[in-house]
């Protein structure tokens, strides 16, 4: 009886140590833009200097990799809010290029507001694209969206066999502007 307690015990520990888990979702509110999202791992932050089209801004990127696959939210700030819709489009077409990627599927929209007597827009777009970067196959899951003069991106992206289409869609959905 004992020794079954001891194998039974052993099995265990091995299964539950082979069980490690993929994703280790984590709660994100970041300090340096208005926006909160749920990463699937520990998040590294950077800052650089990006050109957008001709529009030269500070990017911060918020990243974590999974499997090859990597999530990631950069957000930045125009000068106004007409370059800061414009400048969407720049990062989706500067992100295709980078995989050499075509849009598989597209979703824009657009919005104007108006609060505490101050107007506001705001615009966003979704994309799902498939391309091949050194003879990989890669994909981009991306959420690109701007709000007044903040510009937001919200991508999975890696070679296609790393991203799982269920945790994809927690970390874009989970974003939310504050």
């Amino acid at each position: 009886m004992r020794s079954l307690l001891v194998i039974t015990t052993a099995v265990a520990g091995m299964a539950l140590a082979a069980c490690s888990p993929k994703y280790n979702w984590r709660d994100y509110a970041s300090p340096e833009a208005p926006y909160r999202v749920m990463f699937p791992g520990k998040p590294a932050t950077y800052t650089r200097a990006v050109d957008l089209n001709g529009l030269s801004v500070d990017m911060t990127m918020t990243a974590t990799e999974v499997e090859g696959a990597m999530y990631a939210v950069g957000t930045a700030q125009a000068p106004d809010a007409a370059q800061a819709a414009a400048a969407l489009s720049a990062i989706r077409t500067a992100l295709l290029r980078n995989i050499g990627a075509t849009a598989t599927r597209e979703k824009s929209s657009a919005s104007a507001s108006v609060s505490n007597g101050t107007a506001s827009a705001s615009s966003s777009s979704d994309v799902r694209a498939d391309g091949v970067l050194n003879g990989v196959p890669m994909r981009l899951i991306g959420h690109f969206e701007s709000h007044g003069r903040r510009i937001y991106q919200v991508v999975v992206m890696g070679p296609a066999k790393s991203i799982e289409a269920e945790p994809a869609d927690q970390f874009i959905s989970s974003f939310k502007v504050q």
